[in-house]
């Protein structure tokens, strides 16, 4: 397991970045980096469980996970734990064994008028890459959201 870590300096008040950041339609801006379709189905309360997901090769798949904390304009922890095939949770297996319990944390720090949102990530190596290269677009997506 690799940790990979990713800031960003948003002109914006911490309140105004953690509500871009969570609310479905800005959300969906700012995760189709990672897939066109990106959505959530779920909510970001503290124990809440939470599915991201997208669309590949015609077929709904994606993460299952809750929100280990949330403390709003803070910090919010994504605890991952399944994967969602054709609307069916996995939750155990050898396809879920490599990532269960990995955790993406996003902490959110006033910096002078605006935030400095900091990203960390538990992620099998080979994604590390990916991650590398698509995380900086997400993220320049989300400034441009929160600075408007």
């Amino acid at each position: 397991m690799k940790k990979v870590h990713y800031n960003v300096t948003i002109n914006a008040p911490a309140e105004k970045v953690f509500n871009t950041m969570l609310e479905k339609k800005s959300y969906e801006q700012w995760t189709a980096a990672f897939n066109p379709t990106s959505t959530y189905e779920g909510s970001w309360g503290k124990g809440d469980k939470i599915y991201f997901i997208g669309e590949h090769e015609g077929k709904k798949g994606g993460m299952v996970a809750r929100i280990a904390e949330n403390i709003p304009n803070k910090f919010v922890s994504i605890e991952h734990y399944g994967i969602l095939e054709d609307g069916k949770e996995i939750t155990e297996g050898p396809a879920v064994e490599a990532f269960a319990g990995t955790h993406e944390n996003y902490s959110f720090e006033p910096k002078g008028g605006g935030t400095l949102l900091s990203i960390e990530v538990d992620t099998v190596e080979q994604y590390a890459d990916y991650f590398d290269q698509t995380w900086p677009v997400a993220l320049a997506k989300l400034k441009e959201i929160a600075e408007a």
